[in-house]
């Protein structure tokens, strides 16, 4: 299967956005060649901002441009929009509901190398919880190109994350992607696996090796963390009664919590949450530390045989 990195996709499509929207304008801090809002930049230097080292002022910034009818796209590492730019995201962006697109660069475990002081595996958790803030994690870089737009003309704030490292392609240039939407990549009887971002990969070949035992596993891609499409997840509880989350972020209040919310208000099934378990990451492969935490089709396939 092909391997691409979703920000080489995603700074691709930006610069061909550039063309279609003459008030977007794109902000850097300084990490440009990795975000590769580089691309942006080179096409159109006088829509382009590079701030230096500065994330918080930038995303002031961008809120700025935002008030005054641009349309602003903040490129930096996860960890640092949603921990360093914390109070001006929620200040100036989330509170007046400005449209401003955050892209959350080097998401999850990607950035593996640097360890756990740039791993993001707090942003779904925190940015969940901000008022008027949409959450969105991209799968892979095919997807990637075809959600840009779609987050571009979303009405309001939008974090979205992008994974550093080449992962596989597995979407089909003509999939539908909808903010708001879950998308069901299979259909299942006895277990339904709902995922995001890289994790549903995982989650499809999870499936396939549960298909060797006769379990017919559901496969659910949640790309949109908030708005959480709860009609998919009671659907999916109410089809086939078991349900494992998977996520490469902590699993307190990302994809497992707000599918546990709903599951426990409107429709109590059997669940499993898998993802990083309340701890912080070592250095390490990308791959590595994926398995590590479980975010491996086999460790997924063998929870789900626990489950049933």
């Amino acid at each position: 299967m092909e391997l691409e990195a979703v920000r080489f996709a995603y700074g691709e499509q930006l610069k061909k956005l550039g063309a279609l929207y003459d008030k977007l304008i794109v902000f850097d801090a300084d990490a440009a060649h990795s975000t590769r809002s580089i691309d942006f930049g080179e096409a159109y230097p006088e829509r382009y901002y590079n701030v230096g080292i500065s994330e918080a002022n930038m995303v002031n910034m961008a809120a700025g441009m935002a008030s005054e009818g641009f349309l602003p796209v903040v490129n930096t590492f996860g960890f640092l929009l949603c921990e360093h730019c914390l109070d001006q995201i929620r200040a100036s962006i989330a509170y007046n509901k400005l449209n401003v697109k955050l892209a959350a660069n080097y998401g999850g475990l990607s950035d593996s190398y640097d360890g756990a002081s740039h791993h993001t595996i707090t942003d779904l958790t925190v940015m969940r919880a901000l008022p008027n803030m949409a959450v969105v994690v991209l799968s892979d870089a095919v997807q990637t190109r075809a959600a840009l737009q779609k987050i571009l003309d979303y009405p309001g704030p939008v974090y979205f994350r992008l994974c550093r490292a080449p992962t596989p392609n597995f979407h089909k240039e003509t999939d539908a992607f909808e903010i708001g939407k879950a998308a069901e990549l299979r259909p299942g009887k006895d277990i339904t696996i709902i995922a995001a971002g890289i994790p549903v990969y995982h989650a499809l070949e999870a499936a396939k090796i549960l298909q060797t035992k006769n379990i017919s596993a559901g496969v659910i891609e949640m790309h949109t963390i908030k708005p959480l499409d709860e009609a998919a997840v009671i659907n999916a509880a109410r089809q086939t009664g078991k349900i494992i989350t998977c996520e490469e972020s902590n699993i307190l209040g990302g994809l497992g919590g707000a599918v546990a919310e709903v599951l426990g208000e409107r429709c109590p099934v059997k669940m499993k949450r898998l993802g990083i378990a309340d701890k912080f990451t070592p250095s390490g492969g990308y791959g590595e530390l994926l398995a590590q935490n479980g975010i491996s089709a086999e460790n997924i396939a063998a929870e789900a045989l626990k489950l049933l």
